[in-house]
C-alpha cells in the first residue's frame, strides 16, 4: 500500500531516525522530530522535503489519516469477527450441554431432523447411530473454526487486543472436543451393551420357545410327561395321626365360601374320619366336615353343627361341594353334582376369621395340630377348592361332570400350594380322565 512504501522510504533516510509507528511517525514527518529540537516556526522546508521526495504537508497528513481509518476499519471487523467466533463457541457449548443433560432432548429442537423418540425407545441402535452422527457433525464444525480462527486473526493490524483470542479459543476447542470424544465413545459402549443385551435376550427367547414347543408337541401326541398344576392327588393310605396335608396360603375374611373337593374314602371300618379341618387362634373348630362313628356327615362352623345328607362308603371318586353365608347361616350340600340337603341358622353372623391353618386328612383339637387317629381320613383327596361366595347349582354341575372345570378364587388347588407330612404321598392324578378310564 501507499502508507507502507512511504514508511520504508522514512526508514533508508540518513537524517531521520527510525518511527514510531501510527502518529509519532506523523509528527516526526511534520518536523517535530528529535534532532531538530524545537519545530522550525517559518522556516520554509519544502526545497528540503522535495529533495527527499516527500509528499507535501497537507497531503502527507491526509494520508496518515486514510491510513489511521484503514486500520480502525480493519480493527472493527476483527472485533466483528471476533463476537461472531464468541457466538459459535456460544452455541457448541449450549449444545454440548444438551448433548450431556441428554441428547434426545437437544436433538428434537436442533433443526427438522426425524423425530426418533417417537420411532422407538432410547435404547434402539438406529437412534444412537443417529446420535453419533449428530456429535461427529459438531466435531467438524469444530474442526473447521480452528482452521478459519489464526487466517483471521493475521488479517488485523492490531496485535495488541487479538493477540489473546487464539489461545483461549484453542483451549475451549480442545475441551469441547474432549468432552464430545468421551460423548463419542460412551455412546459406543452403550451400543455395544445394548447388542450384547439384544442377543441374551434373543437366546433366552429362543429357550422359551423351545420349552413352548416341546409341551406342544407333548400335547399333540398324548405325552404324559406333561401334567397341568392341578393334576395331583393326596393320599393317605392307613388311619393314624400324623400323616395329613397342609395348605401353606393363608385365608382372609371370610362371608361366604365355596368348598369343592374329589373324595375316594378307603375307610374299612365306621366313620369317614376328616377330609379338611380350617382352625384359627382361640377356635379350633372354625370349619370342619368330618364323620364320626356312625354319626352321619357334618359341618362345623365356629364349633356350631348341620348334619349333612352325604354318603362316601361305596369306595368310588364323589364330588363333594359345601357352601355357606354368613347371613341367616345359610348353607347347601352337594354329591356328585346334585343339591342333597340345604338349612339355615349355621354359625349365622359369624364371618370366618382369617390367617388360619388348613389341613386336609386331619382333624385340629389345637391351632395345626393335636390329631385324633379315630377322626383321621383315609383314601385320596383331589381338586379342593375354595371360593368367597357360594356356587350356583350349575356351576356345581359343571366340575362335577367336568365340563367346565372352575379354579377356587381364594385358594386354588395347584401343587405348590399344598405340602404333605408323616408318610402321606402325593401324586400326579387328573381325576377326570381316572374317571373315564374306571
Amino acid at each position: 500500500s501507499i502508507a507502507t512504501e512511504h514508511v520504508a522510504r522514512l526508514a533508508q533516510s540518513p537524517t531521520r531516525r527510525e518511527a514510531p509507528s501510527g502518529m509519532a511517525m506523523s509528527i516526526t514527518r511534520l518536523g517535530r522530530g528529535p534532532e531538530h529540537g524545537r519545530a522550525g516556526m517559518g522556516v520554509n522546508q519544502e526545497p528540503r522535503r522535495a529533495a527527499l521526495g516527500w509528499p507535501p504537508p497537507r497531503e502527507e497528513l491526509l494520508l496518515l489519516q486514510s491510513t489511521a481509518e484503514q486500520l480502525r476499519q480493519t480493527a472493527l471487523q476483527q472485533e466483528a469477527r471476533i463476537r461472531a467466533d464468541q457466538d459459535t463457541i456460544r452455541e457448541l457449548t449450549g449444545k454440548l450441554g444438551r448433548c450431556e443433560s441428554g441428547l434426545p432432548r437437544g436433538l428434537q429442537g436442533a433443526g427438522p431432523r426425524r423425530d426418533t423418540m417417537a420411532d422407538g425407545s432410547w435404547d434402539s441402535p438406529a437412534l444412537i447411530l443417529e446420535l453419533e452422527d449428530a456429535v461427529r457433525a459438531l466435531r467438524d464444525r469444530i474442526d473447521r473454526l480452528e482452521q478459519e480462527l489464526p487466517a483471521r486473526v493475521n488479517l488485523s493490524a492490531a496485535p495488541a487486543p487479538v493477540s489473546a483470542v487464539p489461545a483461549g479459543l484453542h483451549s475451549k476447542m480442545d475441551q469441547l472436543e474432549g468432552q464430545l470424544l468421551a460423548q463419542v465413545l460412551a455412546l459406543e459402549k452403550e451400543r455395544a451393551a445394548l447388542s450384547h443385551s439384544g442377543r441374551r435376550q434373543r437366546q433366552e427367547m429362543e429357550k422359551e420357545l423351545d420349552v413352548l414347543q416341546g409341551r406342544v408337541a407333548e400335547l399333540e401326541h398324548g405325552s404324559s410327561a406333561y401334567s397341568p398344576p392341578d393334576a395331583f392327588k393326596i393320599s393317605i393310605p392307613i388311619r393314624n395321626n400324623y400323616m395329613y396335608a397342609r395348605v401353606r396360603k393363608a385365608l382372609p375374611e371370610l362371608y361366604a365360601f365355596t368348598a369343592c373337593m374329589w373324595l375316594r374314602s378307603r375307610s374299612s371300618g365306621t366313620g369317614q374320619g376328616t377330609p379338611f379341618s380350617y382352625s384359627v387362634p382361640g377356635q379350633a373348630n372354625e370349619i370342619v366336615l368330618l364323620e364320626a362313628g356312625h354319626e352321619p356327615m357334618e359341618l362345623l362352623i365356629n364349633d356350631k353343627v348341620a348334619q349333612l345328607p352325604l354318603s362316601l362308603k361305596d369306595s368310588g371318586w364323589h364330588h363333594i361341594c359345601i357352601a355357606w353365608t354368613t347371613r341367616d347361616g345359610l348353607w347347601s350340600a352337594y354329591q356328585d353334582g346334585e343339591l342333597q340337603g340345604s338349612g339355615e341358622n349355621l354359625a349365622a353372623w359369624h364371618p370366618i376369621k382369617p390367617h388360619g391353618i388348613l389341613i386336609l386328612g386331619q382333624e385340629q383339637d389345637t391351632l395345626g395340630g393335636r390329631f385324633d387317629a379315630t377322626q383321621a381320613f383315609v383314601g385320596d383327596i383331589t381338586q379342593f377348592n375354595l371360593w368367597d361366595h357360594a356356587l350356583t347349582p350349575a356351576q356345581v354341575l359343571g366340575i362335577a361332570n367336568c365340563t367346565a372345570p372352575l379354579l377356587g378364587n381364594v385358594l386354588p388347588w395347584e401343587d405348590k400350594l399344598v405340602e404333605v407330612f408323616g408318610g402321606a404321598t402325593k401324586a400326579a392324578f387328573d381325576v377326570c380322565k381316572g374317571k373315564a378310564k374306571a
